[in-house]
């Protein structure tokens, strides 16, 4: 028995079956499993399987075989017996990566040897997933066919690693790669192309090298996909280069589609910028347009972290520093919403305002009314009649100033060495109560002051300072100083300036306790001693000197006593309507800075990006808000500076000068129509006590006319197209022709009361009516249509003439004028009324010439005892009577000579025939109708008078007969206001 267990473990090594399995038993293992098998002799499955612990496997993704490392192999101790020593299989057990039984199987190729193998059960991809872990446990036969008393080993793991199929060829990120080089440069790269591969080994996922597939191309390309110049290039030889390349992975398969290479070649870099354009036309009403809509900064590959670009506009000698509206001070003070009851301490010369007389005037492009200064003789000074309306410590002091006069030159340049003396802007000293308070506002260098006594006779003045550029840059300015004493607010140009504080200001005399307000100079009285007579002391006239004296222009001085105004009201008041803006902030690129200054005259970009600040500068616009925009040449500058990683080549761009040209806008033509040329009523209606509306009908039409090309219509040349818009007119004026108004016999009526409601101006005077204010056309209708002609009891006359016009934008287009002749009817009974005879005898003595026409005529409805119109005088019925008498006497004395024979007695019937005209009695034919009259009247024209017309009178009897007597006054020329 013992023999059979020997030769059992003996007959294996010499059984081929046993060979690998002996290769890979050591002599000890395979010795102790035979004495072991033969120490247990023919017993039962006692003994587990036995296998390696862990496997190494490779699998390839064309193949579903594991190559593993070591074989598997399951070894049983109960070998060689049947079942008990016999592999009957593998189980496969899921591992952490999840794989497992889904995706393997092993099978056994040799129960007795226990051989097996592992395979997967489908094609495994190794772009999906590389490697794969599960566990292997190998079990044997059991005790019987049924495999009772089965015994597993234990579980083994196995790493199975995909190995790559090169299936996948380059695919390019890219179809196509663009770049500019510029001309006759070398380049270390130009551009790099770039290809990738799906496969997912590094052997046949790399791209080993690229190529250039177009033949006899200036470039080449490395491994890497960088492609570079092998010569300059000549951008007048060849603009753009194109070519193909392609790419090869390590297992040499091509990329599936080829990528296409475009270079452009640039002229020779210059840096600055590109696209400047020095003239840029601006029609007014276009709202903004860009300023720079093609400029762009070429820095020549340099690279740079900051650049600043300013954009200046130059718009000083634009009215008082830029386009604004062109009203009159008062009326942009009432569209700005400012409260009423301003001062104007530099108005109009007139004989009611004549302390203006005296200073000069310069022209000015927005029609305001510049004064000038000359630091001596020019001086203002307020009649204490208008000084006292001011009074008080709550008041507004608004103008607009301008350093230096005409002198372009800034003050601060200016005689740096010299001291400045002060310059007094305005001094008053006015009367509060019982006590008087004094303030003086002045300048002195690019200081700005004001010295304010509450009470001169007690409490010490203090200083209000400011450091301002703006008053010594010979700029215009506008200055808002608000008085709340002892706050004071200052706003230059829209912008609060707070104020230092001085309350020791050494030894200053007192002002003289006297009512004084003075523009240009402060007044300095001199003292003098006084005369005794009869030991009483006389009082001597004051006398003194003017001080201090202002050097430059000023504009629109006004005070309002009381509240100060509003900030919001100033900042309307200042603010231009022209001025850079930049088009969209939302986009604004990421780093880009905007900033404009509060004139908007002056726009400052700043970015770290080329590209970015291209863009932003390309939105940099102009706009002007105003329909008539002021038309002339705004000046531009635009200053870039560069800061660059190396300072030592950072790039220096000169400054780029240009100009903006606004056109002229389209004139509006302002017409006044509705009326007649001729208005005739009776006398009475003008002798009532409402008068006669002397513009009953009136319509103000605004429109505007401008060229339109009408070649696209199929039309030749162009023709004018008129607009009807909704205008503001500022001032309108009645001025009676010939003789000014007799206030003891005639006046024009007007209601106050609706003036004042509406914010409006009245200028009356014997010579003209003006009424100012920016408003509607409508309002303007309905107040001119209100004014009335009066005329005192026996004071009509015959006829009066009116002329009326229109103007906006403070004078600067006016209207047509409107001439409307007034006729007043008179009855008979007053013309044969010896005082209206001689009233009609004063007027016969001074004809004056007079084309009208009656066909004209506003007529009342005729019936008894009706008038008619004023169009002929005594003289001229006398003169018309007079010839029709002598053609009916002449045709009688012809027809009788004609019956008494040819000349037998001719010369005794002729001296018998001869009449006496000395008793001359002259007959009206008063059946004729008004339109024969007319007709009557124009046939014997020629024959009477050039300058006389007949009427007849339209009347049944000769008891109602009218006669009228037309006079001509002396026509002026429109007054400007």
């Amino acid at each position: 028995m013992m023999s059979r267990q020997v030769n059992a473990c003996y007959f294996p090594l010499s059984f081929p079956s046993f060979l690998p399995q002996m290769a890979r038993m050591s002599f000890l293992s395979f010795l102790l499993f035979c004495l072991t098998s033969v120490a247990h002799g023919n017993k039962a499955n006692k003994h587990k399987p036995w296998i390696e612990t862990e496997y190494q496997g490779i699998v390839m993704e064309n193949d579903n075989t594991v190559l593993l490392n070591p074989p598997l192999f399951a070894l049983d101790k109960d070998a060689p017996l049947h079942y008990a020593g016999e592999i009957c299989g593998f189980r496969v057990h899921n591992g952490p990566g999840g794989s497992g039984s889904a995706q393997f199987e092993a099978v056994v190729l040799d129960r007795s040897t226990g051989e097996g193998l592992v395979r997967s059960k489908e094609p495994l991809d190794c772009e999906s997933q590389k490697e794969h872990s599960f566990t292997i446990q190998a079990y044997d036969c059991g005790e019987g066919p049924d495999g009772t008393n089965s015994k597993k080993s234990h579980k083994a793991t196995v790493h199975v690693r995909v190995n790559d199929v090169n299936e996948f060829s380059p695919v390019f990120v890219e179809r196509r790669y663009e770049a500019s080089v510029p001309e006759g440069r070398l380049f270390d790269r130009i551009v790099r192309v770039e290809a990738v591969d799906a496969d997912c080994s590094p052997q046949y996922s790399q791209i080993c090298f690229y190529d250039i597939i177009t033949p006899n191309v200036p470039f080449t390309i490395d491994n890497d996909g960088n492609i570079k110049n092998t010569e300059p290039l000549d951008s007048k030889r060849q603009r753009v280069h194109s070519f193909w390349v392609t790419a090869f992975d390590c297992g040499k398969n091509r990329a599936q589609a080829d990528a296409q290479v475009i270079v452009t070649v640039k002229p020779s870099c210059k840096p600055g910028w590109i696209g400047w354009t020095k003239r840029t036309e601006y029609t007014p009403g276009s709202g903004s347009i860009p300023l720079f809509p093609n400029l762009h900064l070429e820095a020549c590959e340099e690279t740079v972290w900051n650049i600043q670009a300013t954009v200046e506009l130059q718009t000083g000698h634009i009215g008082k520093g830029c386009d604004r509206d062109s009203y009159s001070d008062r009326s942009v003070r009432r569209l700005c919403g400012a409260v009423r009851g301003e001062v104007d301490l530099l108005p109009p010369p007139s004989p009611a305002t004549n302390w203006t007389t005296v200073l000069p005037t310069l022209p000015s492009s927005d029609s305001s009314l510049v004064f000038s200064f000359n630091g001596s003789t020019h001086v203002a000074v307020v009649p204490d009649s208008v000084a006292s309306a001011v009074s008080g410590d709550h008041f507004t002091l608004q103008l607009w100033m301008r350093r230096g006069g005409a002198s372009t030159q800034p003050l601060a340049n200016q005689a740096r060495g010299t001291r400045k003396e002060e310059e007094t802007i305005i001094c008053s000293t006015v009367k509060n109560d019982d006590s008087y308070s004094h303030y003086s506002l002045s300048v002195h260098g690019c200081r700005l002051s004001l010295f304010y006594w509450p009470d001169v006779s007690a409490a010490r003045p203090v200083k209000f300072l400011w450091k301002l550029e703006q008053v010594c840059d010979s700029e215009w300015h506008h200055l808002s100083l608000s008085v709340q004493f002892p706050s004071v607010t200052l706003y230059v140009d829209g912008v609060t300036f707070d104020p230092a504080l001085i309350h020791d200001n050494g030894a200053i005399p007192n002002p003289a306790p006297h009512q004084r307000l003075v523009i240009g100079a402060c007044w300095e009285p001199e003292e003098k001693p006084r005369d005794i007579v009869n030991n009483t002391m006389l009082e001597s006239k004051e006398t003194g000197k003017f001080v201090s004296g202002y050097k430059g222009l000023l504009s629109g001085v006004t005070v309002r006593p009381g509240n100060v105004e509003p900030h919001s009201v100033v900042e309307c008041l200042y603010a231009c309507r022209e001025g850079l803006d930049f088009g969209d902030l939302e986009t604004l690129g990421s780093g880009m800075k905007v900033h404009v200054n509060p004139s908007q005259s002056v726009l400052v970009l700043e970015g770290d990006d080329i590209e970015s600040f291209n863009r932003a500068v390309q939105q940099v616009t102009y706009r002007n808000s105003l329909r008539f925009a002021t038309p002339g040449v705004r000046p531009l500058k635009l200053t870039t500076s560069l800061r660059c990683f190396s300072e030592e080549s950072c790039l220096s761009l000169r400054q780029l000068e240009g100009y903006l040209v606004v056109l002229q806008p389209d004139a509006p033509q302002i017409s006044l129509s509705g009326v007649g040329p001729h208005l005739a009523r009776p006398a009475a209606e003008f002798e009532g006590p409402q008068g006669v509306p002397l513009f009953p009908e009136l319509r103000i039409v605004c429109s505007l006319s401008h060229a339109v090309n009408t070649a696209a219509q199929g039309m030749e040349g162009g023709a004018l197209m008129s607009d009807a818009v909704a205008h503001t007119l500022d001032g309108c004026e009645v001025q009676p022709l010939g003789e000014e108004l007799n206030p003891e016999r005639e006046e024009l009526l007007i209601d106050m009361e609706a003036l004042k409601e509406r914010g409006l101006d009245i200028i009356n005077t014997t010579a003209y009516i003006a009424i100012t204010g920016a408003e509607s056309i409508s309002v303007y209708e309905d107040v001119l249509r209100s004014i009335r002609y009066r005329l005192a009891k026996g004071s009509a006359r015959f006829e009066r003439r009116f002329r009326l016009s229109c103007s906006e934008m403070n004078g600067r287009y006016t209207s047509n004028e409107l001439t409307v002749e007034v006729n007043f009817l008179h009855s008979l009974d007053s013309l044969y009324h010896p005082s209206h005879l001689l009233a009609s005898q004063q007027q016969f003595l001074h004809p004056s010439h007079h084309t009208g026409e009656l066909s004209g005529h506003t007529l009342p409805n005729p019936h008894r005892n009706s008038v008619v119109p004023g169009a002929a005088t005594v003289i001229i019925m006398v003169c018309v009577g007079f010839l029709v008498v002598m053609v009916i006497l002449g045709v009688f004395r012809i027809r009788s000579i004609h019956r008494r024979g040819e000349g037998a007695r001719g010369g005794s019937k002729e001296g018998s025939n001869q009449w006496d005209d000395s008793a001359l009695t002259i007959i009206v034919n008063p059946m004729e109708t008004y339109e024969n009259r007319m007709g009557i009247a124009t046939d014997m024209e020629g024959e009477c008078d050039d300058e006389e017309e007949v009427v007849d009178s339209p009347d049944d009897t000769s008891d109602d007969q009218r006669i009228i007597i037309k006079k001509e006054g002396r026509d002026s020329a429109p007054r400007r206001y």
